[in-house]
């Protein structure tokens, strides 16, 4: 049993250490689609990481075209700042993949659009000026609770 977190074109490289410590931690599959804005081998992203890094399910993929090729017919939740749905209101199954977009830009709008269904999305005030939360922090509140739903499997 794992779920699949998804970072499409990360640019951030603590970010990507942050994310992979999480799933090493919870046995969860961390898939980095390229071009990447650093080189996984960066002293910071290994940092960030700490000496988690073998222990994660780590899976690199050369475009986000690719990835969609090879996981064809797979449910992807799409985490958007533009989700109709917040991330409480899914329920989370076994294998499910959630995809992150760039730290600037998020996925790409089209991509969005033509799975609007599968797109959610943290709550946050109406009132603040700024874009969204940090993109580990938002990885990490989506997987816990998917988690969760799952009975926190592995987990002790």
């Amino acid at each position: 049993m794992a779920l699949h977190v998804v970072f499409v074109e990360p640019e951030i490289p603590s970010n990507t250490g942050n994310i992979a410590r999480t799933c090493a931690i919870t046995d969860s599959v961390l898939h980095l689609v390229r071009p990447l804005g650093f080189n996984i081998d960066e002293k910071s992203v290994r940092r960030a990481g700490l000496d988690y890094w073998p222990y994660v399910d780590l899976r690199v993929h050369d475009s986000f075209d690719d990835f969609l090729a090879e996981y064809e017919g797979r449910r992807m939740y799409l985490a958007t700042t533009k989700g109709p749905r917040f991330y409480t209101d899914v329920e989370y199954h076994d294998e499910d993949m959630i995809l992150f977009g760039r730290e600037t830009a998020g996925l790409p709008r089209p991509f969005i659009e033509a799975h609007k269904d599968m797109a959610i999305r943290i709550p946050m005030s109406e009132n603040t000026r700024l874009r969204s939360l940090n993109l580990a922090n938002s990885a990490n509140i989506i997987v816990y609770e998917a988690l969760r739903q799952l009975g926190f499997p592995g987990l002790a």
